[in-house]
């Protein structure tokens, strides 16, 4: 499963940024990083990232509410969304 995590700051940029560098050498187990993103508008930043089920993304801001405000969605490629029409 492809995730989009949409991502605002509750802290400084650069308390941000270390606790982001802990989060991606303590991945859960399957989650696979495709891109990291910064953004100009509502949101500070995206991930995009895979993993096997819901749990996996759960799994991996559980521990970041003090830092982040989150909002996840599934993504499904074009090609798997034309197999469900």
């Amino acid at each position: 499963m492809i995730f989009v995590t949409l991502i605002k700051f509750k802290k400084k940029a650069s308390e941000v940024v270390e606790f982001g560098k802990k989060m991606m050498k303590d991945l859960p187990a399957g989650v696979k990083i495709i891109g990291t993103y910064w953004m100009l508008g509502r949101f500070d930043a995206i991930w995009i990232y895979e993993g096997s089920s819901e749990k996996d993304a759960v799994k991996m801001w559980a521990n970041a509410r003090d830092v982040v405000k989150t909002e996840t969605m599934v993504a499904l490629t074009r090609e798997e969304a034309l197999k469900l029409l």
